[in-house]
Order: C-alpha cells, then structure tokens, then sequence
C-alpha cells in the first residue's frame, strides 16, 4: 500500500527504511491487539488460535519492537509523523487493556472504527507524502480520501460483526449505536465518497484502468455487505475483507499497469 502511493501517487521509489518500519509497526500492532483479545461470542477459530498461542503473539510483540526501533532510528528526522501514527495505532488498542484507565476509553462512540481506519490511512498515504518532502499536489487529497473511505467502509462491516462481543465488553463504537437501516446509509455514504475521490483522481494523469483498478474493492466490499454480511467467517473477515485493503496495491504490480 505504500508502494501503490509511492509509485502512483508521488511518483518516486520507496524508502526503504520506512518499508521496514511500517513492516514491523504492523507485526507490532497485531501483535499487541490479539494479544489483549482473549474471548468472543462469536465462534471463531481464528480467535481460539490466538488464545491458545498467547505466547506466540507476545513473541512477535517483542520482535516487532526491535525492528521498529531499529528502522525509527533511520528515520529520525519524521519522528512526530511516526510518533503520531503511534499514538493513533495505541488507542485501537488501548480499551483492551485490563486497566480502568483505558477501560474508560470504551465510551468514545466513533473511536473504534475510526482509529483504526484512520492509522491505516496515515501510514500508507500520508506518511510517505510527508517523508517523500515534496510540495503537495491536489491529487494527494483525493488519494488521501480514496482509501481512508474504503477501510472506513471495510471497518464497518467489522464492527457490524463484533457488535455482540462489543456489547459484552462495554465498547461503544458508531456501529452499535445505529439501526440496521443508519448502518447501511453510513456504509453506503463512505463508497459513494470513495467513487467520487478516486474518479477524481482520472484529472490529474490517473489512468482510466488505474482508476478502475482502484475501484475494484469498493465493489467487491460493497458485493459483500449486501449479501454476506451476515455470515460471519473467518476466511471471509481475516483473508477477503482484510485483502481488499491492499488488493488494488497488488493488482498494480502487474507490468504495464
């Protein structure tokens, strides 16, 4: 994903170094949520996996950390970019944490959904616009809004399956506040605002097949909670829905794309 905005957007190679930062800051991330996630009233085993292999995630926590702190080291001179990236990964986390401190964070209504989207967001699009130090273009906008409203849109249907378990955990997120009718509107809005941004993108030397490349999971996710939102699968939330954040990325290392 950094890469699709690299090439793409800012039209320059990939730093390295924040590859690997970004790497190891989401084996980081995973590491530490699933870690702090011991039950759910949904079946899932890919839940009771995590729970028996408890160990496992601690271990790639602590991995994850040296490589971070390694690959920050480099990139010093964006140490309040990263830093806020930080803090906005954290507080996803922070209501697991078995203390009243951060057990008070479960009251924020919208904060779930969008911390989560927004971390996405700001490390794959922003972060290398702002390492890239180059002036911003218009088009960097409307990128920035294309895949901020699709993982928005994508978290929703997360948070449409984890209403049960957040109910019983005391989490507020925008989504059990909603009717099944608001949901919808909510969901729909984000993929209308994700057309119109990347369509957008066709004013400033975007491709027409680049454009539908990009629009390819907004129809896919928008396939999937109209017919299968209810059918609350591991393969379908962890392998499918989790893909369709990058899928456009892949699609694009296709030569000629």
């Amino acid at each position: 994903m950094v890469y699709q905005t690299d090439t793409l957007i800012i039209h320059i190679p990939s730093n390295p170094n924040f590859l690997f930062f970004v790497f190891f800051a989401t084996i980081t991330s995973y590491s530490f949520h699933w870690y702090l996630t011991n039950e759910s009233v949904i079946h899932s085993p890919r839940i009771d996996w995590g729970v028996k292999h408890r160990f496992l995630h601690l271990s790639f926590l602590l991995l994850g950390l040296i490589g971070v702190g390694i690959f920050a080291y480099y990139l010093l001179p964006y140490w309040h970019w990263l830093a806020a990236s930080a803090v906005i990964t954290f507080f996803y986390s922070a209501p697991k944490i078995p203390h009243p401190l951060f057990r008070s964070l479960r009251k924020i209504a919208v904060g779930k959904t969008l911390f989560l989207a927004m971390v996405w967001m700001f490390v794959t699009t922003i972060l290398p616009m702002e390492i890239a130090e180059l002036p911003w273009q218009h088009e960097y906008y409307f990128f920035i809004a294309h895949r901020f409203f699709l993982i928005y849109a994508i978290c929703i249907l997360f948070d449409y399956r984890d209403r049960e378990d957040d109910k019983v955990a005391g989490i507020r997120s925008l989504i059990s506040y909603l009717s099944e009718e608001n949901i919808s509107r909510v969901f729909y809005l984000m993929i209308l605002l994700c057309f119109v941004a990347s369509i957008s993108l066709y004013y400033y030397g975007i491709t027409i097949l680049q454009i539908l490349i990009l629009l390819l999971p907004v129809g896919i996710v928008s396939f999937i909670f109209t017919h299968h939102k209810t059918r609350f699968t591991d393969l379908l939330y962890y392998f499918v829905l989790d893909g369709m954040m990058a899928f456009s990325s892949i699609l694009m290392l296709i030569p000629g794309i």
